[in-house]
């Protein structure tokens, strides 16, 4: 190991050798120094920070306070003192580490954090709850990796990117190929708009990776082994220097710090060395990872596709008894000429992206690949709506994938026993071929959103197995159309959209208001539909949707089968 680079490891092990009797254990401060000042701060409370910290639970007033021993508790909603005060009381009793609220402290709050002996952080409002839950346990976690950690004496990603930051002089974060943020140094604060916003929400935003990509940069930075000098890409911001993190020719992610001007020669050399003592943390990491979700992932294709016993399944994922929602996810169609190699690739990286999303709301969840299709297992709280909570998760999974990956997500109904799963899966197949129906810019829905899409379905479905698709009103329309190349059906859904108004219905397909009558009287006579019969008019309607849904059907075929 180079002079560089024994520096590093020296500096981000300093102060572990406490931390090292316990390893399953980290402390207070280790956690409020690798989150800094951009996600949290002290407010309140002693200022424990060689406290062991086991465990992170999320504050539920339907559940009542459940926290460990030596744990943290997220006050999730807490917006009044009398409430924070209650909890404060309660994590005293439990012997629990700190209490971490959104909400500004009034001194009553702090008085009561004095008097309980509990330290109080407060949580930048920029950050969601489901970030700072992800990045605790991933503290929390990083030293339960068993002794595998202690043959590497840089330590946990966080005090790696603390010590490169301190060698170099500026902010630090390590991302991986996806431009997720692994983790970043302290300083992050004196940075730009840009930076914050990727520490925030632990993922280079969207317009940020565009102007990366135009430019050019990622493909020389992975084309390089040296430091790669980025000026600012657009007012207000601050240049950067960047080096792909490797593994013999496999990039395993990059390091990225902002500067001020490029790094002088004595620098740059510790940035490159630095690239191999993160390397091998990823890799250990990676190892890790895969061996943990392997056995998850298949136990999800169990439940999914209801083989084995579905109540001994989900117990050993950890998600009996609780409600649970399906995700299914899938790419855009392929191109003509698309790489198979690099789809499969793609698809596997959404999958682990998932996974990893899941996992930051709560340890239960998991995801899996079946064929070309990923799904995901979201154990629900139980006093919300499923569905509601569910699509916000896929939001978010969406926008923090960008939008160089065009995915669309089906949500399936939140059921309660896990023989039910089955049926949650099925929902969400079902939403997400009614997406492909309705073509591009369609890219996430819910059962509730398109039930009737959905009734619509299982009537096609019926009328394929009678052999009669269409009533005989329709039929005939269809067949007039066809002959005379007219627009009849046309006629006769602009009406009944418009509930009988003739000048809406006639402004809808552009013509004149007698016209539009003309039209009418001609269709009644072609069809033999009686528009002032209700049960006519309902029968007439669904027959079109039908063949609405028959010709979206066909058309998306073929994009389909290549």
């Amino acid at each position: 190991m180079s002079g560089e680079a024994a520096t590093i490891a020296d500096a981000s092990a300093a102060g572990h050798g406490e931390a090292m009797s316990e390893p399953h254990c980290p402390r207070l401060g280790r956690i409020i120094d690798a989150l800094g000042s951009t996600l949290l701060r002290r407010v309140a409370g002693p200022v424990t920070t060689d406290r062991p910290v086991g465990s992170v639970s999320i504050y539920d007033p339907a559940d009542g306070v459940d926290v460990a021993a030596d744990g943290l508790l997220l006050g999730v909603g807490v917006a009044d003192s009398a409430t924070a005060t209650m909890l404060l009381a309660e994590l005293r009793r439990r012997g629990a580490a700190a209490l971490l609220l959104k909400a500004p402290m009034d001194e009553a709050v702090r008085q009561a954090a004095d008097a309980a002996g509990i330290t109080v952080l407060e949580v930048s409002r920029a950050t969601s709850w489901e970030q700072l839950v992800f990045l605790l346990r991933t503290l929390i976690d990083l030293p339960e990796r068993g002794d595998a950690a202690a043959e590497y004496p840089s330590g946990d990603l966080f005090q790696l990117a603390n010590a490169i930051g301190a060698l170099l002089d500026a902010p630090i974060t390590i991302e991986d190929r996806s431009s997720r943020v692994l983790a970043f140094s302290s300083g992050q604060d004196r940075t730009d708009e840009g930076r914050v916003q990727t520490v925030l929400g632990r993922q280079v935003p969207a317009q940020y990776q565009r102007l990366l990509l135009e430019q050019g940069v990622f493909r020389e930075i992975y084309r390089s082994r040296e430091p790669v000098y980025i000026p600012a890409l657009a007012e207000g911001f601050k240049p950067r220097t960047a080096i792909a993190v490797r593994a013999g020719e496999d990039v395993l992610g990059s390091l990225w710090a902002v500067v001020s001007e490029p790094l002088t020669e004595h620098r740059r050399r510790a940035f490159t060395e630095a690239t191999k003592i993160v390397a091998l943390h990823l890799l250990r990491d990676r190892a890790g990872r895969t061996a943990d979700a392997r056995p998850r992932a298949e136990l999800v294709a169990r439940l999914l596709e209801q083989t084995g016993n579905p109540a001994d399944t989900a117990r050993r994922l950890g998600i009996g008894g609780r409600s649970v929602c399906v995700l299914a996810l899938e790419l855009d169609a392929p191109d003509e000429d698309c790489d198979e190699v690099a789809r499969a690739a793609e698809i596997r990286r959404v999958a682990d992206a998932l996974a990893l999303h899941l996992s930051a709301l709560h340890p239960s969840a998991a995801a899996t690949m079946l064929g070309e299709m990923v799904y995901g297992l979201l154990p629900l709280p139980g006093s919300c709506d499923g569905e509601s909570t569910a699509q916000r998760v896929a939001t978010d999974f969406l926008e923090r994938m960008g939008a160089r990956t065009v995915l669309h997500i089906g949500i399936g109904r939140a059921v309660g026993e896990p023989c039910d799963i089955i049926r949650s899966r099925a929902d969400a197949d079902c939403v997400l071929r009614i997406l492909r129906e309705r073509g591009r810019g369609n890219r996430l829905a819910t059962v509730r959103s398109v039930r009737p899409d959905l009734m619509l379905a299982c009537l096609a479905e019926a009328a394929e197995l009678d052999d009669r698709p269409y009533g005989d009103a329709v039929a005939r329309l269809l067949r007039y159309d066809a002959e005379h190349r007219g627009d009849l059906t046309g006629t006769l859904a602009a009406y009944l959209e418009a509930f009988g108004d003739i000048t809406k219905a006639a402004t809808a397909v552009h013509v004149h208001p007698n016209t539009f009558r003309y039209r009418l009287t001609r269709l009644c006579e072609v069809g033999g539909l009686d528009l002032t019969d209700p049960d006519a008019r309902f029968e007439a309607q669904i027959d079109l949707r039908l063949h609405r849904l028959h010709r979206s059907r066909t058309a998306a075929e073929p994009a389909r089968s290549h």
